[in-house]
């Protein structure tokens, strides 16, 4: 096509040395953000690429200064509210440094949070932020040989010579169970999202998030502090999947000698949970009682309001953010773990254990 206009062309460094009348090095050093030059040179340079709409290579830029000016982070899925809040810290205190983010999910799966991991390396973001799925962490320690420091959010890995911001997951789990025991109940269930081996009661090999084995030993506690038995215990392991954590827990309250208090230990498990009790028609907290762990938006949105435990989320993944920022910078400091308060927030679904424990039916399909 003859009359086809041609494509704009791209504004380079040797246009901007020439409409601000310095040489191109000049331009190079002002644009690149390295070198010195005077404020007047610095502020004409940068009125000139104004002007002229000039777009900074930022590959270019990376290959000078050896920084790519990207955080890379790695989560389980930014579709949970609790992640989506992890990363709006990351972010916030990125943007401050003059950051970005560029985010993977790794879906609770270690393979494809290791290749996430390697294609962040190969494109040499400056640092990483990563919610470990897999038990392992070689890949970890080849991106910090490489040069790119890591810090782990949320999990803790066993071995790993890593920076790490959690919360106390075991503390918590057992403070908010104890609330349970002290209101009189016996038959307590949880419900987590974990994997569970064949015979359904136990974590699969590669399942064993670090946050989930750290609120069932909490949970744990809790019972033996109240006198309850360890054959007593109700663990319902039910993948990180909404619906099957609703299946897990229909089959659970029609059962005999069903629970009357539900741990629910991430927001997944539930929102399957409520789920399944609304179909079932149960009363809560008259005939179940409830407590959620994390304090999403919606829990005080639902009748009767959540009772959970509330977790600093965004705080979390600001500290998580500045400590690798620290990192990027030159800090030579002895990688440590931080772990933050917890708060246990009580609201109607929880209450005494009922006197008599009224027969749930399954709904119809």
């Amino acid at each position: 096509m003859p009359n086809a206009p041609r494509p704009p062309r791209r504004v380079t460094i040797p246009d901007v040395a020439r409409h601000a009348g310095v040489g191109q090095a000049t331009a190079a050093r002002v644009l690149g953000g390295y070198g010195s030059t005077s404020a007047a040179t610095r502020e004409r340079v940068l009125a000139a690429a104004a002007e002229l709409g000039y777009s900074t290579n930022a590959v270019a830029r990376s290959m000078i200064s050896g920084r790519t000016h990207t955080l890379g982070v790695v989560v389980a899925d930014v579709e949970n509210a609790y992640f989506a809040r992890a990363v709006r810290g990351v972010a916030d205190v990125a943007a401050k440094a003059g950051l970005q983010v560029v985010l993977a999910n790794s879906d609770e799966d270690g393979e494809k949070e290791k290749a996430a991991v390697q294609m962040f390396v190969e494109r040499r973001v400056d640092g990483l932020v990563v919610a470990p799925a897999a038990a392992d962490h070689e890949h970890l320690d080849r991106a910090v040989s490489s040069g790119i420091p890591v810090v782990l959010l949320d999990r803790a890995l066993a071995g790993a010579d890593l920076d790490t911001v959690v919360v106390d997951n075991r503390g918590a789990a057992k403070a908010a169970v104890a609330r349970l025991t002290d209101d009189g109940h016996r038959r307590i269930a949880v419900i987590t999202s974990a994997s569970p081996a064949d015979d359904g009661t136990t974590l699969a090999p590669g399942a064993d998030i670090w946050t989930t084995t750290e609120r069932l030993t909490g949970y744990r506690q809790a019972l033996r502090a109240a006198g309850i038995p360890r054959s007593a215990e109700v663990v319902r392991h039910t993948g990180y999947d909404r619906a099957w954590a609703r299946s897990a827990v229909l089959e659970l309250m029609t059962g005999e000698d069903r629970p009357t208090a539900l741990f629910t230990t991430d927001n997944v498990a539930t929102l399957g949970t409520l789920d399944a009790l609304l179909d079932l028609g149960a009363r809560i907290p008259a005939d179940v009682s409830v407590v959620g762990f994390d304090d999403a938006e919606w829990a005080t949105l639902i009748r009767p309001r959540l009772s959970v435990v509330s977790q600093p989320v965004q705080e979390l993944g600001g500290l998580a953010a500045d400590i690798l920022i620290r990192r990027v910078n030159g800090s030579t400091a002895r990688p440590r773990r931080h772990t933050l308060r917890t708060a246990y927030v009580p609201r109607e679904s929880t209450g005494p254990a009922p006197a008599r424990v009224r027969r749930l039916r399954a709904p119809r399909q």
